[in-house]
């Protein structure tokens, strides 16, 4: 009659602990106010300040256009002077004395040939500017894929703590049944042992699963910049990513950051060699002055001067150090040139690999589920023969395991499919904010650039947001943008 009974109790536990790891499942997809993922890269997209900082380095780079089209611009500058002269001479005249000479000039270069360095400088700052926005462009993927990476991370984490908390509860109500079996003498105190075992094992699995949600959290709020708050797992991106390898490695090679930077990268170098070549060329100068000179003498009250001068300059050695520059130059191309394979090669690597993890993650998922059914399947039948004593409390105990550790299992690679398909979009050059239609607003690098690049005058700079800066020479101060 005991034994009966304790069986009974066994089995109602297992029943428990059945319906509790289903409510776990059924759960895992969060509450109805949960943050979605495209808010969390929303977040991230606007304010991360490793986004805001490339940002600012480009607007940094569009300047050096405006420098570089300063050298079609003329240069003036204007001088005054005032002194004191005294003149003596034997014999006198009437120069002798003291005065007081003064005056102004204003002077005008204009650049007239300068051996086109001016115009492969204005084409080399553009070409770094493009560069510029195609780094940008890796930056905010490199963001976006870690906040999706945290944002999963977290989703996997809070389910995990879900299903361990319930697993200490079943596991705590088991060892207490067992305790009372044992006061009864229908079990042993082996099996007490091995019911306190199981329960000690469950606390530290729950204190380990609780402190990665903690890093999880963090890392999320560092990442997106706030909180998390009832984040849920919002699938893959299936219909962004393309349906074979042969495509999405033809999407990478055309569309990928960092190709097309390096292509820029080795535009601007070509540009170099043209400046720094132009050197050894003939120049073509106009100067132009006009002044007032006032008590240059006793006899000369006032006076004014003109000139207009044109200069050419022909370059016939200057001791080798252009030639070196140009050598030098070349190389960096070359460089340049080989990068670029480099890169290709690079990125059609990762989407491979990319590629490969998606379809492993998609492969684990569906063997994952089969993987729980059975199990579940499997707890029910050893329940069923422990009733009838052909099943021991061990036996239990490691069919309840076994079922925790697929469900833990599934919801890792639930996790690694959602992460591996926006890991395939990274590479191929396809995760971004304007192309998922998750950001609020897309950051526009052309406005800046249009607002500087033939900019003659002003000290003032533009945020992104619109706001200017005002630098005073001796406190220049930038108030600090706040991250949310």
């Amino acid at each position: 009659m005991y034994a009966t009974t304790g069986r009974r109790r066994v089995g109602r536990i297992s029943a428990a602990i059945l319906a509790a790891f289903a409510a776990v499942a059924t759960s895992s997809s969060g509450p109805v106010s949960a943050e979605t993922l495209r808010q969390a890269l929303s977040a991230a997209y606007k304010y991360n300040p490793r986004i805001d900082a490339e940002r600012a380095r480009l607007r940094a780079t569009d300047e050096e256009v405006a420098r570089a089209n300063s050298g079609y611009r003329p240069n003036v500058s204007a001088s005054a002077d005032v002194g004191v002269q005294s003149t003596y001479t034997k014999p006198p005249s009437l120069s002798n004395g003291t005065t007081t000479p003064s005056g102004y000039a204003i002077n005008l270069s204009q650049n007239l040939f300068n051996g086109f360095q001016t115009t492969n400088a204005v084409n080399e700052a553009e070409a770094a500017v493009r560069a510029g926005r195609e780094t940008l462009r890796d930056v905010e993927r490199a963001v976006l894929l870690e906040a999706v990476t945290a944002y999963m991370d977290v989703v996997r984490d809070q389910a995990v703590v879900r299903l361990q908390e319930n697993n200490l509860r079943v596991l705590a109500r088991e060892l207490k049944a067992t305790q009372d079996r044992f006061a009864v003498g229908e079990v042993t105190r082996t099996d007490v042992a091995q019911a306190e075992a199981r329960r000690a094992g469950a606390t530290s699995s729950l204190d380990a699963a609780r402190a990665n949600l903690k890093s999880s959290r963090a890392t999320y709020e560092r990442v997106v910049g706030n909180p998390p708050n009832g984040v849920a797992d919002p699938g893959p991106p299936d219909r962004f990513v393309p349906n074979s390898l042969d495509a999405s490695i033809a999407v990478g090679e055309q569309e990928n950051a960092l190709i097309v930077a390096a292509l820029y990268r080795e535009q601007a170098a070509r540009y170099t060699v043209e400046r720094i070549r132009g050197e050894l060329l003939p120049t073509a100068q106009l100067d132009a002055q006009w002044g007032e000179r006032y008590g240059s003498s006793k006899t000369l009250d006032e006076s004014e001067q003109g000139s207009i001068t044109g200069r050419i300059s022909i370059p016939i050695y200057e001791g080798g150090e252009v030639y070196a520059r140009v050598r030098q130059a070349k190389h960096t191309h070359v460089s340049r040139l080989q990068e670029i394979e480099q890169v290709r090669t690079e990125v059609r690597a990762a989407v491979i690999a990319s590629w490969s993890r998606l379809q492993a993650a998609q492969a684990q998922v569906q063997s994952d589920r089969a993987q729980v059914s059975a199990s579940q399947t499997a707890l029910t039948g050893v329940r069923e023969e422990e009733k009838v004593g052909q099943r021991t409390l061990l036996d239990v105990l490691n069919a309840e395991q076994e079922l925790l550790n697929a469900q833990v299992q599934q919801v890792t690679n639930e996790r690694n499919l959602v992460v591996a398909g926006y890991t395939l979009l990274s590479a191929i050059g396809r995760l971004e904010a304007e192309r998922l239609g998750v950001a609020s607003y897309v950051y526009e690098p052309e406005v800046h650039y249009e607002e500087v690049r033939r900019k003659w005058f002003g000290l003032s700079i533009t945020h992104e947001d619109g706001r200017r800066e005002h630098f005073d020479a001796w406190n220049a101060h930038v108030e600090a943008k706040p991250y949310k």
